[in-house]
Formats: structure tokens, C-alpha cells, sequence
């Protein structure tokens, strides 16, 4: 019982780090990666879409994307969709791509995209510590239930803890990552 309440309590964890890899990749960096696009959705026809379902994305150069939809008669709201984003990108359209340069980011967004990088490491940690939280109900209540000894909920605390504090390392170590990869000139 308390190796299943760990085994879901890892789980769940495994989810955040990699919720919090997906949500960083997003950030941009100075290099182009279509990842920058992962959270743009476009009105189309009244319904919210990923741009990755209107259109291809390549990286033809190593600061360019360039967005090649499958219907052109979409080039218009996927422009204003980026537009709209926070990416602070100006697309350009020729009528059959939209090419997005990917300026050099100035010292002082590097430092407001590093402190966001470090608000989403302490969201993460805090997503974890509260599944740590959720577990030691867990145990506790199969222990007042006579499910579980004391000792068993001593040992499967101590095991929780360090499921805990092995995951909160991982999500720094993506956090130092991320952030030096801003940092980087």
C-alpha cells in the first residue's frame, strides 16, 4: 500500500518536471526553436487552435522560423495571433510564409526572461511539495485506518522525502540550465 501511494506520488511528480520542461521551452532564448510557438493558438473559425495544427514550422536559419500554413487563407490570423502573443515578435508575411526574426535579446530581457524562468522553478517545487503534502494524507489516513503501522508511516514519510527532495534537484538543475542557456551572449 505504501509502495502504490509512492509509485503515484512519483508519477505525479515525473508530470510536473515535465509540465515545467515544456513551459520552458517556450521561453525564448535568442535562438529560434519552434517550441517558441508551442502556446500560440489561433482564432480559427471562432475556435481556438495550436498554431502546429495550421501550419508547418521550420527553422531555415539559426534566428528565423518561418511558419508555412497548410490553408494561406490563414496567414492573416495566425499573424495577428503572433502579434498578440507575448513573444514580442513582428511577423513577416509574403503572402505564402510568415518569417519570424528572432532579434538578440537585450541584457535587460535576459534578466526579466531569467527571473520568469526562476518564478516557474518555484511553481514547479511548490507543485511537488503539495504532492508530497497529498501523499502524507494518504499514509496517514491508511494509518488511522489500522491499514499501516506507525513505524510503516515513519518509513514511508522518510521515503516520500527523499522522492521530494530528488525531484525539487531536478527541477533546479532544468532551472540553472535554462537560465544559463538565457544568460548565454
Amino acid at each position: 500500500m505504501i509502495a502504490d501511494v509512492e509509485r503515484e506520488a512519483r508519477h505525479r511528480m515525473e508530470t510536473a518536471v515535465e509540465s515545467l520542461r515544456a513551459d520552458l521551452a517556450s521561453i525564448r532564448t535568442g535562438r529560434a526553436s519552434p517550441a517558441l510557438l508551442d502556446r500560440i493558438r489561433v482564432d480559427y473559425f471562432g475556435t481556438p487552435t495550436s498554431l502546429q495544427q495550421l501550419a508547418g514550422i521550420s527553422v531555415p536559419e539559426p534566428a528565423q522560423l518561418m511558419i508555412r500554413p497548410w490553408d494561406r487563407g490563414t496567414l492573416g490570423v495566425i499573424e495577428r495571433a503572433i502579434l498578440a502573443s507575448d513573444l514580442g515578435l513582428t511577423p513577416n508575411n509574403d503572402g505564402q510564409v510568415i518569417r519570424l526574426i528572432i532579434p538578440a535579446l537585450t541584457e535587460e530581457r535576459r534578466r526579466e526572461l531569467a527571473r520568469l524562468v526562476a518564478k516557474r522553478v518555484e511553481e514547479a517545487k511548490v507543485a511537488i511539495r503539495n504532492m508530497r503534502r497529498d501523499s502524507l494524507a494518504d499514509l496517514k489516513d491508511m494509518e488511522d485506518e489500522n491499514m499501516i503501522t506507525e513505524d510503516d508511516l515513519h518509513d514511508g514519510r522518510d521515503s516520500l522525502q527523499k522522492l521530494t527532495d530528488q525531484f525539487v534537484k531536478r527541477v533546479d538543475e532544468i532551472g540553472d540550465q535554462k537560465q544559463a542557456e538565457i544568460m548565454q551572449v
